[in-house]
Order: C-alpha cells, then sequence, then structure tokens
C-alpha cells in the first residue's frame, strides 16, 4: 500500500476521479443558468462540458496507463481528438466574445459572415496543422508550400471573378448601402433588392438591372435614402412674367403642403428663380414616391392656377371660365338655390366655376370657410381629421354643397376632398348672406346640413372608437 501512494500517477488519478465529476456538477449548473437567460455564451460551455472534459479525462487516463510503445498510438489518437476539440472550443468562445453581442452599427455588426467563416476555417486548418506536428510529429512544411503554389495559380487563373468576389464582401463589409436603399449610379437608378458577392439587383420600376459589384466599387454611386430623413423631390416650373412673384410662390407652397406623399413635420419651399422660373423643393417621405409626387404636384398645380388666374407654362386661359357654362351651372343648381330665373344675372357676376382635380382638398378641416361650394360635376368626400388620420364619413355628389359654417361663421369640422375631377360653383359670402335673407327655407336647409353632417362625423368617430369630442378644429 505504501508503494501505491509512492507512485506518481496515483495524485493525478486521484485528482482526475475527483475533479471531474466535481468539474462536470460545476458547468452543469452553469450551463442551466445560461440556458435559462438565453445567453450565447452556453453553446461554448455546452461543448465544454460535454466533450472535452470527458475527452480530456481519457486522454490523462491513457497517458497514466501507457507502458508499451503500443499504447502510445491511443493516446495520440485522442489526443488529436481533444485537441481539435479545444480549436472548436476556443473558436465558439471567441465567436461569442466578439460577435454574438456586437454594436449595431459596429465594425464587428458591419463584417459579413463569409470573413467570419473563412477566418474560422483558416484558424482551424493552422490549428490542425499545429496538432498534427505536434502529437504525431508530421512535417508539414511542404504541405504548406504545395498549397501557397497552388493557391497563386488558381488566383492568377480566377483574377477577374475572384476581384468581383472581393469588390463584393468589401462592399458587404462597409456597407454603403442596405436592401431597399435607392441608389443613383450615374446609368441606372433603382431600389437594392439583393446584394450577393457578385453584383447588387436593383428594381428600376421597368425590371431588375444587374450591376456588377466591380463596377460600384470602382466609381461613385449616391445613396439617395441616406441620410435618414425626408428625400425631397425638386421641380422647376414656369409662369408668366405679367404673374406677381409673390402670388405664384404663395401658390406653389400651398399647393405642395396638400401632397400626402410629403414627410411629415417637413414644409415645402419654392423660390423665384427670375425670367418667370420657379423652383420647388417637396420633402418627401423617400425616393420611391418621388416621381409620383412631382406628377400628382403638377396635375394639382394646373387646376389651382387656373382658380387663381395665374398663367401656368405663360397660359391662364380656362375652358370653363364663359358664361355660357356658368349660367348653365347656375340653372342646374337654381332647386338647390331656390333661384328663379330672374336671379340668374344676379348670381352670375359674383359666383364662378372652378374646377378640381382627383384628390384636392377643396375645404380646409379647422378653418372658416370664405364661400360655399355647390357641386356642379363629380363629387367629394367629408372626412374628419384625428390623430391617426382622416376618418371619411359621408360623400357627397352633384346638387350638394359644402362651406355652409360660412353663414354662421363656424369653424368647418371636416375637409372636403375631390373624388375625381370636380366642378363647383363658388359663391362668396355676401352673396350668400343676401341669398339667404330672401329665401328663409335655404337657411333651414343649410342649418339642417350642419347638424345632419355633426351627427354623422361624430357617428364615424363612434365606429372607429374614438371619443366624442376629438373631432380635429
Amino acid at each position: 500500500m505504501t508503494q501505491v501512494w509512492q507512485e506518481a500517477w496515483f495524485p493525478w488519478a486521484i485528482a482526475l476521479a475527483v475533479g471531474v465529476p466535481v468539474l462536470l456538477i460545476v458547468l452543469t449548473e452553469v450551463l442551466g443558468a445560461l440556458t435559462r437567460r438565453g445567453n450565447a455564451a452556453a453553446k461554448p460551455v455546452r461543448l465544454m462540458r460535454n466533450y472535452v472534459v470527458p475527452v480530456g479525462a481519457v486522454f490523462a487516463l491513457l497517458v497514466f496507463a501507457s507502458l508499451r510503445a503500443d499504447d502510445l498510438i491511443w493516446v495520440r489518437i485522442v489526443g488529436t481528438v481533444l485537441g481539435f476539440l479545444v480549436i472548436l472550443l476556443i473558436l465558439s468562445a471567441f465567436n461569442v466574445a466578439l460577435f454574438t453581442n456586437a454594436e449595431e452599427g459596429s465594425w464587428r455588426d458591419r463584417i459579413p459572415s463569409i470573413f467570419v467563416d473563412l477566418a474560422r476555417l483558416a484558424l482551424i486548418l493552422i490549428g490542425l496543422a499545429i496538432l498534427f506536428s505536434w502529437v504525431w510529429g508530421a512535417d508539414i512544411g511542404g504541405l504548406v508550400t504545395a498549397l501557397g503554389v497552388t493557391s497563386i495559380v488558381i488566383g492568377l487563373a480566377l483574377q477577374n471573378a475572384v476581384g468581383g468576389v472581393i469588390s463584393g464582401l468589401l462592399l458587404l463589409f462597409e456597407q454603403p448601402f442596405k436592401l431597399g436603399d435607392w441608389l443613383d449610379t450615374g446609368n441606372v437608378r433603382g431600389r437594392v433588392v439583393e446584394v450577393n458577392w457578385r453584383a447588387v439587383h436593383l428594381d428600376t420600376g421597368n425590371g431588375i438591372q444587374i450591376v456588377p459589384n466591380s463596377s460600384l466599387a470602382g466609381s461613385s454611386f449616391t445613396n439617395l435614402s441616406q441620410p435618414v430623413g425626408a428625400y425631397t423631390a425638386s421641380v422647376e416650373v414656369t409662369f408668366s412674367t405679367d404673374d406677381p412673384p409673390d402670388d405664384v410662390l404663395r401658390l406653389l407652397r400651398e399647393v405642395g403642403s396638400g401632397l400626402p406623399m410629403l414627410e411629415p413635420g417637413d414644409v415645402v419651399s419654392a423660390s423665384y428663380l427670375g425670367a418667370a422660373r420657379f423652383a420647388v423643393t417637396l420633402p418627401v417621405s423617400g425616393p420611391s414616391t418621388a416621381d409620383a409626387a412631382v406628377a400628382l404636384f403638377r396635375a394639382w398645380l394646373w387646376y389651382a392656377s387656373r382658380r387663381r388666374g395665374l398663367a401656368l407654362d405663360g397660359d391662364s386661359t380656362d375652358p370653363i371660365a364663359t358664361p355660357e357654362r356658368l349660367r348653365s351651372a347656375i340653372a342646374a343648381l337654381a332647386p338647390t338655390l331656390h333661384a328663379r330665373e330672374e336671379d340668374y344675372d344676379d348670381l352670375a357676376r359674383t359666383c364662378a366655376l372652378e374646377r378640381y382635380g382627383p384628390g384636392e382638398t377643396i375645404q380646409q378641416a379647422g378653418t372658416i370657410p370664405g364661400a360655399m361650394r355647390f357641386l356642379v360635376e363629380g363629387g367629394v368626400h367629408l372626412a374628419v381629421p384625428t390623430t391617426d388620420g382622416l376618418i371619411t364619413f359621408q360623400r357627397l355628389g352633384v346638387g350638394d354643397f359644402i362651406g355652409q359654417t360660412a353663414l354662421t361663421r363656424e369653424v368647418a369640422m371636416a375637409a372636403a376632398i375631390a373624388d375625381g375631377t370636380t366642378l363647383v360653383l363658388r359663391m362668396p359670402l355676401s352673396t350668400i348672406d343676401q341669398l339667404v335673407r330672401s329665401k328663409p327655407r335655404l337657411a333651414q336647409e343649410i342649418g339642417a346640413s350642419i347638424d345632419n353632417k355633426h351627427r354623422q362625423a361624430q357617428a364615424a368617430l363612434a365606429e372607429a372608437g374614438i371619443v366624442r369630442g376629438t373631432i380635429g378644429r
């Protein structure tokens, strides 16, 4: 017994017999805690508990039990397995430490996964080379030389293809754009829908344009989606030199401010360039809406300039601005106005026809109308502004009217928006006052219309789950 205690391997055997179970118990508890928290460090801890420690214990036992040269073969085999597991453990630990909790926007977050995979493969190969050289005494110098020469030959043969791949990897690492961004390369403009090692795919609206990464890496391009915020669409328009610039600038800002594509909180700007030319900047939500915003702005500007008597593109004529058309509209609305034929001339002297484009706001909510408008052609819908947007509660057609609160001098609770090309008869406040004094029944109908619209608006708000009293003023 005394001789056993004196053996060199005996203290190591006692340490293995006691230390390995204790270590496994500790690792099991740590692994359970990390797993419950969803911590990424659970992966290397699991690898260490399930494989590294057990194989390490077997390796130690074989080392102490090896008495003959034949036994060293098994020691080397188990040692090779243990070394490979240790390499995997180190790589897993580095991956958790460097990349798992990488901050957004840092180099660790931007680095493409292919770089990580290639670095991992290179470290595994280097580790295996060292392991085989240490455990088996293998000469790996010749193998490294052969691989180096082969790599040079393959690289020269595939330098164009490899160059494109490297350019793609560098773009992925730098991340000058991301999926969904809009790029302008000078030759093509589109939205990024795919990025791979070889090329970037741009959706131009007329198909998918494939742009090689080497082309993007070797030239300049514009990321229209950066910096984050409103994207400005610019448009230039021309009026007549007889039009006062201040009136035109006011009209441009007014028309631009009604566009639905505008970025909330931003303001439309307009400037006079001289020679009847004006520049307008529209802060829209993104490049994808820029073309639509410019097209809609030009269409609405045509209608608005005719209503104001301004000469867009040097022409202020309006096909509907004829006495015959005006008198015909008054005659069509005579039942609504309770007007007789002898009233037509008086109404024609003060009233005017106005035309609105699809989607234009005819009456703003929260303002006191300066006139009433009677629908001659087309239709409108009435909508109440809330914190969640506009809620439509009524649609009007030919013969209906809006702006009734002009008579009572009250704020209009709803906006009136044209459903299509809409023609209205505009009646100023002075004419309304004169008309209702001579026709009490019209005043009663206007009052009843105001009450009816208020009830319908409140009902629409209640149906949408909005508390009474939240109607925009």
